[in-house]
């Protein structure tokens, strides 16, 4: 009887060995010590056309491993030549809209090649202290960071030439800086290849004049690859101006809903995407609870804010809130590169259950190992950013939480909305998160008391309650978030506030502004003694009595010089003061602004000019001496009308 024959085992096509044409050695070395033991979905659907001629259009889910399914291509072209990248020449382009993104694509990169004997022999040359890198006469990949704030645009040149890397990681409008440079070269005969990441984002964020003097730099016969969670409509642009015939790869993930209906969703299914509807007032009070009553603690939570003005007030609030041993670090885009650096590194590094408070800027396409738990306290105004809020949680097969708070009413519609865009959420359920009146009053009160130990604190408070408001107001899903249906006093007391501001969307409002907090406003201090010096000092500007006695002062003056008619020199008095008063003001308060550098230069400047006027006034007076006692007088000649210049 002859022997059965034995079906050949079935190849897995998300083997990284089973791809054509195959990867190189270290790559497969690199992934294998990474732990990516298969392709995710993405990686197997892109590698295989980015690897040979074709432009690619990416739309995949969040956390899905898009970074390598850039990478390891870009590199694969790379080392196919067989002569190294020329001196000063650029091979190959990775944009990406924030300098957090590109900073982890670029470390992404130094951790690839350094499994490549070439670069890695090459990398510590890069230093500072060294003037140039050795020439190679083998193909090499070395990646430059080109982002704003870390370094000045003649500091990345210097960089460029002195070591010739031939990869550029940036973001566009200093890269666009770098190739209007003469000295940088991108050739048809050596550069290959452009990547957009977050591309969707490039062109919301307004980048999109930068990205189109990018693309008139670069040769039209390239491979070009768009990357994105989200593909809108403002891509089709780039589409067609970038890309050619290129090859649309969407990955989505399959969802079971009720009734055994399967269906896409844009979500990765490790995440729990859930809602939780609550007055403003209770919401901070139900964040607490999230964070304090999970089965277990959040390492790693993400809490998105609408504005940057937001982030600056809840940062200082919402840390004694929080159950102990809880870590918390702002980040948003108007601080200073350092800072958001140094902020972003400490969340990244921390072994401490670490909250960061962010706004969008973190939204997107930054891949922060083990984030636990995502929560938006505030719903985005543009709904693709919901899908990137909330996948920061749940990446890479991470078990994550992602958590929406909404108000009742209207805004319970934006479950429904969610479901029809593929994004459904469910209900958080939790047995121990219910917040009561008493719990939510009593948080209301902390927060205020913080309020009022320092003056400052309010007014952090005043800028960005508007921020918020006028945030909301820009919702692209309006039928939902609608200002007319917003509780005031519900937000106010949700806020800590001591008085709602004074504000447009305010003027039908005709509850109590002052939110039932009585406070002695002239009384209510800065903690910080230089800048309640010059509060004071400008509250005693304002004096009713001086400004009485000054309208006197100059009405009295008006009167010697001219005769008054209809009232108007009494109304030119007191126009008069005032400016005066809001001078006084507004210079007392840049005074409390201003650093002890910048008081000692304006110091410093005071002086000079009084000096200045010194001598001028001694000038004046000895010519004014010279042309009596030669009985010129100024009278006649025309002299006495000359400009000569100011006191």
């Amino acid at each position: 009887m002859a022997p059965e024959a034995k079906t050949p085992a079935k190849k897995d096509v998300r083997a990284w060995d089973a791809l054509t044409p195959p990867l190189a050695e270290w790559i497969l070395e690199y992934v294998s010590s990474s732990g990516f033991s298969r392709m995710t979905p993405v990686q197997a659907a892109v590698l295989p056309l980015f690897l040979t001629n074709k432009d690619v259009v990416v739309e995949a889910v969040t956390g899905s491993g898009k970074t390598l399914a850039f990478l390891i291509p870009l590199i694969q072209r790379l080392l196919r030549i067989e002569e190294p990248t020329k001196r000063h020449h650029v091979a190959a382009i990775v944009v990406t809209p924030t300098r957090e993104l590109a900073s982890q694509i670029h470390k992404v990169f130094l951790d690839l090649i350094a499994f490549y004997t070439t670069s890695a022999e090459l990398l510590p040359f890069l230093s500072d202290d060294f003037e140039k890198r050795p020439a190679t006469m083998t193909p090499f990949i070395l990646p430059q960071l080109v982002v704003g704030g870390t370094t000045t645009p003649a500091q990345d040149l210097s960089f460029f030439l002195r070591h010739s890397p031939n990869i550029l990681v940036a973001t566009p409008g200093r890269l666009v800086e770098l190739l209007s440079s003469p000295h940088v070269h991108c050739p048809q005969s050596s550069f290959e290849c452009l990547v957009l990441d977050e591309g969707d984002r490039l062109l919301d964020l307004g980048f999109k004049p930068d990205i189109q003097k990018i693309l008139a730099r670069l040769p039209k016969q390239r491979r070009t690859g768009l990357f994105s969670a989200s593909i809108s409509e403002a891509v089709s642009e780039i589409i067609r101006v970038g890309l050619r015939n290129p090859v649309r790869v969407s990955v989505t993930v399959k969802s079971l809903k009720t009734g055994g209906i399967i269906e896409d969703r844009r979500t990765p299914a490790s995440l729990q995407m859930t809602y939780l509807v609550t007055p403003a007032s209770r919401k901070l009070p139900a964040l607490v609870q999230i964070m304090d009553k999970l089965e277990q603690r959040p390492q790693k939570t993400i809490i998105f804010l609408s504005t940057c003005a937001a982030v600056d007030y809840f940062q200082h609030v919402l840390p004694p809130l929080l159950p102990e041993g809880y870590q918390l670090v702002p980040l948003h885009g108007k601080h200073q590169p350092q800072v958001r650096k140094r902020n972003f590194d400490k969340f990244q590094t921390s072994s401490q259950p670490i909250i960061l408070l962010t706004t969008d800027v973190a939204a997107r396409g930054i891949d922060i190992p083990q984030v636990d738990l995502s929560v938006q306290l505030d719903p985005p105004s543009d709904v693709k950013v919901f899908i990137h809020r909330a996948g920061r949680a749940g990446r890479a097969g991470r078990r994550g939480l992602a958590v929406v708070f909404l108000h009742p009413g209207k805004e319970e519609d934006y479950v429904q909305f969610l479901d029809i865009r593929k994004t459904p959420i469910t209900p958080l359920v939790h047995p121990e998160i219910d917040v009561s009146d008493a719990e939510a009053t009593a948080v209301t009160e902390k927060i205020r008391s913080l309020v009022k130990e320092d003056r400052a604190l309010h007014e952090k408070a005043q800028r960005a309650f508007p921020s918020f408001i006028r945030s909301y107001g820009k919702h692209q899903a309006s039928s939902i978030f609608r200002i007319e249906d917003l509780d005031w006093t519900q937000l106010g007391r949700g806020w800590g506030l001591l008085k709602l501001p004074k504000m447009p969307e305010l003027k039908s409002f005709q509850g109590d502004k002052k939110l039932g907090v009585a406070m002695d406003w002239d009384a209510y201090e800065y903690k910080d003694k230089t800048r309640e010096k010059a509060r004071r000092a400008a509250l005693e500007a304002e004096d009713p009595a001086a400004d009485a006695e000054r309208a006197e002062a100059f009405k009295s003056k008006r009167k010697r010089n001219a005769e008054a008619w209809s009232g108007k020199h009494e109304q030119e008095g007191v126009r008069t003061v005032r400016r005066e008063k809001r001078r006084k003001k507004k210079d007392a308060e840049s005074w409390s602004n201003m650093t002890e550098e910048e008081r000692l230069k304006a110091r410093e400047l005071d002086e000079l000019l009084a000096e200045v006027r010194r001598q001028n006034q001694a000038k004046f007076a000895a010519e004014a001496a010279a042309a009596a006692a030669a009985g010129g007088g100024g009278d006649g000649d025309g002299k006495g009308d000359e400009f000569t210049g100011f006191d």
